[in-house]
């Protein structure tokens, strides 16, 4: 099978993509291996005209939008590979099928990686969120707890005074430096240096934190920044990483192997759906641009 363009990935950032390609005449391949980052949210936030949406009800009807475009294919199917094959892409799919692209968008996300605290799994997207923005509102002026082992995250702590005061810093029996203390004494947070023993929660909602000297604080939502490492595909690819792990682009998306754009918060700060959504707009427009050229140019030569 051949196409203009190959998409990995079936989030905001791949179907917006797909939208564009569509309403560009653009022959596109979406391949969704049905494995959301934002699987176990209730709602998509921020978004407008889509706020509180389910990310399942989210992709259902961006579906039925690329459904009025006949360019446009999707398959629940995972992508294992691309690589570079003369002037085309050579995508190998889960299901051994191996398609022939001019350009590939991954779209794939990254990988959170949650700290091993006891309890925090079970939580994970319910009542434990990474994203004020996403989540605070639901939860606000309630008690709120921040998991921040390092300085950088402990003084982004400060910004969550915004939709509670009711907020206790947990270290996880790190040390914080002497200034970020100060300024968080000054801000009225409360800092708990003891290692947590447990996250205690019911049905993904957290009540209290349990610590490693049997004390316990209410909490009713618990924040932190997860590490992030690239999906699979990205390493076996070998694409240029940034250091924060994401991978490297250029102004349109492009990542170091030619042909191959990122769009989403596999190659971005800050994320979310709707930055998300954008960037694939962006992407699929500079890759449309690319491609009707190169069209262009062959029927001069």
């Amino acid at each position: 099978m051949q196409t203009d363009v190959l998409i990995v990935g079936g989030g905001p950032a791949g179907l917006s993509a797909a939208l564009v390609f569509g309403r560009a005449r653009k022959r596109v391949l979406l391949c969704d291996a049905g494995t959301p980052r934002n699987a176990a949210a209730v709602g998509i936030h921020n978004f407008i005209t889509r706020d509180g949406v389910s990310p399942r009800d989210f992709r259902a009807a961006a579906h039925a939008d690329l459904g009025a475009y006949p360019s446009v294919e999707t398959r629940a199917v995972g992508v294992v590979d691309v690589v570079r094959a003369g002037d085309r892409l050579s995508v190998t799919l889960e299901d051994g099928t191996t398609v022939s692209a001019r350009r590939v968008l991954l779209a794939t996300g990254v990988v959170d990686v949650p700290p091993d605290v006891p309890g925090l799994a079970e939580a994970w997207g319910t009542s434990a969120f990474q994203c004020p923005y996403c989540h605070g509102w639901e939860v606000r002026d309630r008690a709120w707890g921040v998991l921040a082992s390092t300085d950088a995250v402990a003084s982004w702590s400060l910004v969550l005074r915004g939709w509670t005061a009711n907020l206790v810093l947990y270290t996880d029996g790190a040390s914080l430096s002497a200034d970020t203390s100060a300024k968080l004494d000054a801000a009225g947070v409360p800092v708990e240096t003891t290692k947590i023993a447990r996250l205690h929660s019911e049905a993904g909602h957290v009540h209290h934190v349990e610590l490693a000297d049997g004390r316990t604080r209410p909490c009713d939502a618990l924040f932190l920044h997860p590490a992030q490492r690239p999906t699979a595909l990205v390493v076996r690819m070998g694409l240029e990483l940034s250091e924060a792990g994401l991978v490297r682009v250029d102004d349109q998306k492009q990542s170091s192997m030619p042909g191959v754009h990122v769009a989403g918060d596999a190659a971005a700060h800050p994320q979310g759906a709707v930055m998300a959504a954008s960037a694939g707009v962006f992407a699929a427009a500079m890759m449309n641009h690319a491609l009707t050229l190169d069209d262009v140019a062959g029927r001069l030569r």
